[in-house]
């Protein structure tokens, strides 16, 4: 019996051999294109990577070279020319775009450069906070105190990127309607945040002082 066995045992063995071999010939191919598409990938990823870091070298140096132009008019020119291939380094440009198109007094122009970032759907929400906020900033005397009340409690949120800046410009307006008592609390809870910094800790403690107001000895011994 065990003779038999061992024959029916070689035999088997022979024929799940063919049986790979003939696979190996029908499919073989399958394994090869998956490691042809493997490595091509990698290569594919290699190649745009550094398709990636030479256009943003490229977005760098002309940027640099746009801002280098001490002519106003000029500078505003060459940074409008400028194009990229990016959402976050088109972001990054047209609020370059928009501080030139100010500087050179196209405040319109500007704001309008600001407000497509802000508006970007696609972008990261740090970007659209800040083109929102340069926007209200370049807006001072065209937007009521009201309208611009609306848009920094939008970017005031809890959470927010630039929930404290905004929570400043929103006791600034508390003054400029002559509601002392609003700007002071404001103030205090920009003070007592935890994660607010040490520049902006220091300017609304100073403006709560020049206001009359009184700060916590906790508070004032930290800073």
């Amino acid at each position: 019996m065990s003779d038999t066995d061992s024959f029916i045992d070689e035999v088997t063995e022979e024929v799940r051999r063919d049986r790979l071999f003939v696979m190996l010939k029908r499919y073989g191919w399958i394994g090869g294109l998956a490691v042809v598409l493997i490595v091509g990938g990698a290569a594919f990823n290699e190649y745009n990577k550094s398709k990636e870091l030479a256009a943003s070298q490229k977005l760098g140096d002309e940027m640099i070279a746009a801002l280098s132009s001490e002519d106003e008019s000029a500078r505003a020119a060459e940074l409008s020319a400028i194009s990229a291939e990016t959402p976050g380094g088109a972001a990054v440009l047209a609020m370059l775009q928009a501080g030139a198109l100010a500087d050179a007094d196209k405040l319109d122009e500007a704001v309008a450069r600001l407000q497509t970032v802000s508006l970007n759907a696609e972008l990261p929400l740090v970007y659209r906070h800040i083109a929102s906020f340069k926007a209200l900033g370049l807006q001072q005397d065209s937007l009521s105190s009201a309208d611009r009340r609306l848009q920094f409690e939008a970017l005031a949120q809890p959470g927010a990127p630039l929930a404290l800046l905004a929570t400043e410009q929103m006791a600034l307006l508390d003054i400029e309607d002559g509601d002392v008592n609003a700007a002071i609390d404001r103030l205090k809870t920009i003070v007592e945040d935890a994660g607010v910094t040490a520049d902006l800790k220091e300017r609304a403690t100073q403006v709560i002082v020049a206001l009359g107001g009184k700060l916590d000895e906790a508070v004032t011994s930290e800073g």
